[in-house]
């Protein structure tokens, strides 16, 4: 809770203040003010009101402009004849601009960092300046342009986002090595943004209004223009919109591109009284906060896009009629404060924070309790600090200095501030509540049990409490910030020393402190001892038990003791001296998680670490392992704000905590968050123990003493009697009835023992200690004398919150309270523990401990019987519905029940409707209500209620009626039950033959059956599928042709008894026969058909047979298919014998084709009736057959079952499949079978580059360099013939050398072969170097050639026809036509029978029979001839 302490500023020689704007980042203020006839002046004050005498400025005209600079003190002042002068605080030093302008200058703004000033006036003129980093003027202005018009509105476009350096070298020096990168050359390029945009935009116009921006380099473009004037512009960063307002509050957004192209967004118009003045504001996230004039202000949320209006509350004192004329936004305290025309000032405070997320945008402001000053409120601003406010109320300024509320608690008296100069004092001893009024701003009270001490900062006053009488007991001038008292002695703090006063402020005594020990900033006392702590963060404890003051220790510093300290927060002792808690504030300002303990005689430092729940290594802990646990997540990511110690129990500490998003908000904000009261053991000999943990309750605000058996509270107001409507009609140190603003709260383990004596008080203590410590029998023997079963219930709580269940059933037998004993045993039967302690809290009535335990080990489905135990079955609704479904319908229909019970039926229908209940549950609750009970009905429209209320009309003889329901719920048994009961069995039988109810029929049918109506109860016996029924009926009347069809339709049972029925007859023994083979009896059925001949019927049920039958039945009934020429059927059926032989020779002599599944059947694997042996025989003899049958797949399959992997291949070899071939080969890796394939690869395409390797290969590892030799021989000869490439016929023979070279075991013939193969590759040679020679050394190649022809059987290796087609295309190409032509007639001398096209080119043919007149023999044409008859034989080949 905060006041607001009020300053007045009264501007001299004024009569009326027009302007003020606070500086963004310090705390001084500027207020422009006109007085008669023309002039004005501006001034400047500090927070307090303080005038700055350097800083007045006053002119003959009046000041139209005031712009702070963004960092600097220095003001700029625009003035209505166009003067623009900049004022530097606190100096006064003043710079007039150059004269620019000579009309009113209407347009101040300064860039984000302030290196440019831009000004503009009433007639359109407009400069830039620059201003230097001290925020001095440099030279003349830097642009200038003149727009012709009014400029109403300028602001800066932000810089472009840029790495922040500061932040990436800060997390350098941590080791951040992704922030090292940045700044070295192993990472990207560090992408630094402008220190500040210096591109504008700036508007004009009164009537037709422009927008133009300007840009770095001081170039201006028109972006867009739009009606009426200009009143305000904003720019939304996160949409990169500009955002326009006009004076007619038509809102315009537009984006801007590249090239200063503006693009309209969104257009609407905003609410507003006509004729008022507005004020907009334009707050964080775009939201545009307006005023005008009416008793509400409106909001519009931009990114959100929704509006709302907040509007004034009359019950928090504000006035019909009171209107609204201004608003301010503070960010950093998410308030929105509102100027009302009756002198108040209005706030909203955002009751969410920032990171969680927000729903309803309206309800998440609070209008909190206005501040009042005089006059008509006109403008309001928030200064760069977040505690003051300027208000402007026409006739003064007002600063309002936010100040949190002041609040002391001690020795059973406490007080609490309720305006600046007022206090609500309360004394609990006495019962009375006492109204202190101060003509000073009160900033600090203390209070003992007699006096009351407050004190402004620059006063000190003491009042005395007499009774129900407040006396000034004594006020002296005095400047220390922090007071104490102690008995008759008022403590006070100046530099480097403690002044210990009386009451009057004389000086009794002084403490003083070194250099190094420094000021003295923080006092606190705790019974006789003080302590004191300074601003170097030493502390320093005195004792006050005599008359001087005397040190109790020495100094201690506790930046040696304290990592990152940065200064001391708060600092308080315990009630004998022995330990100083200290909350401190680390170097980087913020508030530290932990909470300090300085041991006086131990000289040691401790803590407890809030954000991880746990002390410091070193402090002993309980040993409760799961007790140490659930303390570690009660406590975890949480930062103490206040602490205190016990007034007279040295061993007991309470601290505040909140969570850490929370540690550096305002005190108000606590309010809204969960704040934990945490209370400790502190002790030299066990350390920190933790003693209870709750969350602070709705109401209580603030945390002032710890005073066993109480906790003291600040609250809001407990009642509101008889408060004065003025408090100014309160003299001074008055008392009164007023508010109480203090509440207190017991002690866990003071609950109905608040009034009891010391004795027991410390009993409870020693017991609640060392249970905490886990000295049992210490903790008994504390409280063995204690009889009191209150006393002992509390032990019991006690056992809850510490999680002892021994101790509690201890605690409950002396209570007497069996029936809590009987629950505890009961509970442990579940497995959690905390659920073994929620049932004890249950019994002792702490429902919201049991609660909490219950959440934390899951077990939401006791926590929902807990909810709906206690009543609360809106909480157990939410708990089903989100983590317990298993139970909601349950819990959907005990709270129906509860409803019923508390007389609420239409709630209780709905809920019975919930647990899907309704169908029996509505009926019986509206059995005493038939009208209610049959809308219900009608209006469900529920099959089931239907029912329910025609068997309630059937049974009061309302027939007609029951049926027309039964209808409605198409119940058709019932209705054919009562048509038959009616004796309208047409009706009846309609309806069973249309509706087809199985139910139906059968009843019509028990009742034909009841007159003796055989065969319509046979019909419909048939229809309700009671078959059992039917054949029954037939059997008895005999009735076979249709007891036939029935048996087939019903069970295996009733088909047994009427195939009995049918061979005990002797007669229609075919259907017996069908009968037991549909019935699953086939050995029975077989057994009638062969004794009666039965062949078709034996057929029939054959096909049924399986493995799983009789052997002999089965080779029985293969005999009778074989008989029957049948073989594929007694093939199977020999099979399903096992007798494989037997069906392979039937097979082989019926010529029946084998299959695969076929082929499977015959060789199962795990067969017992055939040896290996004989299994082996059967594989190769199913594989014969296979070949013969062309089946060389499956053949190939069997004898490799079989183990006979060489006529495998021979099988695949056949069936020409290539893949399978080489998989087959690689798989089975022996000699024959890679040889054996690699001959069949020679039949096939070689010339495939993969076939190719394969043959190479499968030779290669048959190890049969002969045939690899031999194959390519082949090979070159192949290639000499088909493409005449004695290259790679040259090729193909060395390679063959090779491998010949390799074979072992070389014989004569081998070796004769290998001479072979060197003469045909020498050979080869000459003539492949012949034709390498024809253009280089053509002499030489017709030599060698000449030479080759001489040798003999050279066609062997070449081919004469090639040597002599080579000398012939030589001839000819170099003339010599002659010679061409006798080696052309030689040629067909020696090859008479073939044909020498094949050898010698057409070209040179050509040439020869044009030339020398040669033509063609005629064999060569016979040739020519029968070569083109055998081609066109192969094309017209099918």
């Amino acid at each position: 809770m905060a006041v607001y302490f009020d300053h007045r500023v009264t501007p001299e020689n004024s009569e009326e203040p027009s302007q003020l704007t606070w500086h963004s980042a310090l705390s001084i203020l500027a207020v422009a003010s006109r007085h008669s006839p023309s002039g004005g002046n501006v001034d400047i004050y500090l927070q307090q009101g303080e005038h700055v005498e350097s800083c007045h400025i006053e002119r003959p005209h009046k000041p139209s402009m005031l712009c702070w600079h963004p960092v600097k003190p220095v003001l700029a002042l625009g003035w209505e004849n166009g003067e623009v002068v900049l004022v530097v605080h606190p100096s006064g030093d003043q710079t007039v601009l150059p004269s620019t302008h000579t009309a009113c200058v209407t347009l101040l703004e300064w860039s984000s960092s302030g290196s440019r000033l831009v000004t503009g006036d009433q007639i359109g003129a407009l400069a830039v300046w620059k201003v230097d980093a001290r925020g001095r003027l440099q030279g003349n202005y830097q642009v200038k342009h003149a727009y012709n018009s009014p400029l109403t509105c300028c602001i800066f476009k932000p810089a472009l986002p840029g790495d922040d350096v500061k932040m990436l070298a800060r997390a350098s020096v941590g080791g951040d090595e992704n922030a090292l990168d940045m700044f070295s050359w192993k990472g990207a390029p560090l992408k630094m943004g402008p220190q500040e945009g210096l591109a504008f935009y700036v508007s004009t116009g009164d009537g037709k209004s422009k927008v133009h921006g300007v840009d770095e380099h001081g170039k201006t473009s028109t972006l867009l223009s739009m009606d009426g004037a200009i009143k305000k512009m904003f720019f939304l960063e996160t949409r990169e919109a500009l955002t326009v307002i006009t004076d007619t509050m038509m809102l315009s957004q537009y984006t801007l591109g590249p090239e200063g192209e503006a693009q309209e967004i969104q257009r609407f118009k905003l609410s507003s009284k006509s004729g008022q003045n507005v004020d907009i504001v334009w707050a964080q996230n775009g939201l545009v906060i307006t005023a005008t004039g009416e008793q509400l202000i409106r909001l519009w949320d931009l990114e959100r896009n929704e509006n709302y209006a907040l509007s004034l509350d009359e019950t928090l004192g504000f006035e019909r009629g009171e209107m609204i004329n201004c608003v301010s936004y503070c960010a950093g305290k998410e308030i929105l404060a509102a100027g009302t025309s009756h002198g108040r000032i209005a706030m909203w405070k955002m009751t969410v924070h920032p990171d969680r997320n927000r729903g309803d945008s309206k309800a998440q402001w609070k209008l909190q309790t206005p501040t009042e000053i005089e006059g008509n409120v006109t403008q309001l601003q928030w200064g760069s600090s977040l505690n003051l406010l300027a208000a402007n109320n026409s006739n003064t300024v007002v600063i309002l200095h936010e100040h949190v509320m002041s609040a002391h608690c001690s020795q059973q008296v406490a007080a609490v501030q309720l305006t600046p100069t007022q206090l609500s004092i309360t004394q609990f001893h006495t019962g009375l509540h006492l109204a202190l009024q101060s003509e000073m701003h009160i900033k600090g009270v203390c209070v003992t049990k007699n006096s009351a001490t407050v004190w402004s900062g620059k006063q000190v006053t003491v009042f005395e409490m007499s009774g129900a009488a407040l006396h000034n007991k004594g006020s002296f001038p005095c400047d220390s910030h922090v007071v104490t008292v102690h008995g008759e002695n008022l403590y006070t703090v100046e530099p480097n020393r403690v002044q210990i006063r009386t009451p009057q402020g004389t000086v009794k005594q002084l403490l003083t402190f070194s250099k190094a020990e420094g000021n003295p900033v923080l006092l606190s006392v705790c019974q006789s001892y003080l302590v004191v702590g300074t601003d170097t963060s030493h502390i320093r404890v005195f004792d006050l038990t005599r008359r001087d003051a005397k040190a109790h220790c020495s100094a201690k510093n506790l930046v040696d003791a304290i990592p990152n300290l940065g200064a001391l927060r708060s600092v308080k002792c315990n009630s004998n001296g022995s330990q100083v808690s200290i909350l401190i504030t680390q170097v980087n300002g913020r508030p530290d998680q932990k909470l300090y303990f300085y041991d006086i005689e131990m000289d040691t430092v401790t803590h407890f670490d809030f954000f991880t729940g746990r002390p410091s290594s070193g402090v002993s802990h309980s040993e409760n392992s799961e007790r140490q646990q659930f303390q570690e997540t009660e406590l975890s990511a949480r930062c103490p704000v206040s602490h205190f110690w016990d007034e007279s129990e040295p061993r007991l500490f309470v601290c505040e905590t909140v969570p850490v998003s929370s540690e550096t908000s305002s005190s108000g904000y606590w309010d809204t968050v969960d704040v934990s009261v945490v209370t400790l053991f502190c002790t030299q000999e066990h350390g920190l123990l933790l003693q209870d943990c709750y969350t602070k309750p709705a109401g209580l605000q603030a945390l002032l003493a710890l005073d066993v058996p109480y906790y003291y509270f600040s609250c809001k107001e407990v009642s509101a009697t008889s408060a004065p409507a003025n408090p100014s009609q309160t003299s001074r140190g008055s008392v009164a009835l007023f508010p109480q603003m203090v509440s207190r709260r017991a002690l866990r383990d003071f609950e109905g023992l608040e009034n009891c004596d010391k004795s027991t008080r410390d009993a409870m203590l020693n017991f609640s200690f060392y249970l905490t410590v886990g000295h049992m029998d210490e903790a008994f023997k504390s409280i063995k004398l204690i009889k009191s079963k209150v006393v002992w219930e509390n032990m019991a709580r006690m056992c809850v919150k510490t999680r002892r269940l021994d101790v509690a059933r201890v605690c409950l037998g002396n209570m007497g309270n069996a029936r809590a004993a009987k629950a505890l045993k009961e509970a442990e039967a579940e497995p959690e523990p905390e659920a073994h302690i929620a049932a004890l809290a249950i019994q002792l009535g702490m429902l919201e401990d049991a609660e909490k335990l219950y959440k934390g080990c899951q077990r939401y489905d006791l926590l929902n019987n807990l909810y709906q135990a206690s009543g609360q079955y809106e909480k157990a609704l939410e708990i089903a519905e989100n983590h317990d479904r298993i139970h909601l319908r349950a819990t959907y229909y005990n709270y129906a029940r509860y409803l019923e019970s508390m007389g609420d039926k239409s709630t209780a229908l709905a809920n019975y409707e919930k647990s899907d209940t309704h169908q029996v549950e509505v009926p019986r609750m509206l059995q005493d209500d038939p009208l209610s009970l049959e809308i219900y009905v009608n209006r469900m429209k529920d099959k089931n209620l239907y029912k329910w209320w025609a068997q309630y009309l059937e049974s009061q003889s309302e027939m007609d009626s029951a049926l027309d329901l039964y209808e409605c719920a198409q119940d058709y048994f019932s209705m054919v039950r009562v048509h038959c009961y009616m004796g309208n069995v047409q009706k009846a039988s309609d309806i069973a033959i249309d509706t087809g109810d199985k139910a139906a029929s059968y009843h019509l049918a028990r009742h034909y059956e009841g007159h003796d109506d055989i065969k319509q109860a046979v019909h419909f016996y048939t229809r309700a599928q009671a078959y059992n029924n039917a054949i029954r009926l037939c059997k008895e009347n005999s009735l076979d042709d249709q007891l036939m069809n029935l048996a087939l339709l019903s069970n295996p049972e009733d088909m047994m008894e009427a195939a009995c029925y049918y061979e005990e007859k002797g007669i229609h023994l075919d259907r017996a026969v069908s009968l037991y083979h549909k019935a699953g009896y086939v050995s029975k059925a077989l057994e009638v058909a062969f004794a009666t001949q039965q062949f078709a019927a034996l057929q029939m049920v054959a096909e049924d047979l399986n493995e799983n039958s009789d052997p002999a039945l089965l080779a029985r009934c293969s005999e009778f298919f074989i008989q029957h020429s049948q073989y594929k059927r007694a093939v199977e059926l020999l099979i399903a014998a096992k007798k494989y032989p037997q069906a392979l020779e039937l097979c082989v002599n019926e010529n029946l084709t084998i299959t695969e599944e076929l082929a499977e059947k015959m060789t199962v694997t795990d067969s017992k009736d055939l040896s290996e042996e004989a299994h082996k025989d059967l594989l190769e003899r199913i594989a014969e057959c296979c070949v013969r049958q062309g089946n060389y797949h499956l053949a190939s399959k069997k004898f490799t079952q079989a183990g006979n992997k060489l006529k495998a291949m021979r099988a695949l070899l056949k069936s020409g499949d290539t893949e399978r071939i080489i998989l087959f080969a690689n798989v089975c890796r022996q000699k024959e079978l890679f040889i054996m394939a690699a001959n069949y690869l020679q039949s096939v395409d070689w010339k495939n580059p993969e076939i190719l390797k394969t043959i190479i290969a499968f030779y290669t590892k048959g190890r049969a360099p002969q045939l690899l030799a031999g194959f390519y021989e082949t090979r070159a000869q192949v290639e000499i013939d088909d493409y005449q490439s004695y290259e790679k016929a040259l090729d193909a023979l060395s390679e063959a050398v090779k491998c010949l070279s390799k074979a072992k075991n070389a014989d004569g013939q081998q070796e004769a072969k290998l001479a072979e193969l060197q003469r045909k590759i020498t050979l080869i040679k000459k003539f492949v170097q012949a034709r390498r020679l024809k253009q280089e050394d053509a002499e030489e190649a017709l030599s060698i050639c000449e030479g080759l022809l001489e040798e003999t059987e050279l066609d062997t290796a070449v081919r004469v026809g090639d040597v002599f087609g080579f000398l012939i295309d030589h001839h000819c190409q170099h003339g010599n036509l002659k010679v061409a032509h006798s080696k052309l007639e030689e040629l067909q001398k020696l090859m008479s029978s073939q044909n020498i096209r094949y050898y010698v080119k057409q070209a040179n043919l050509d040439t020869l029979h044009k030339q020398m007149g040669f033509t063609m023999d005629s064999g060569d044409h016979r040739h020519n001839e029968k070569e083109e008859d055998e081609v066109e034989e192969d094309l017209n080949m099918p």
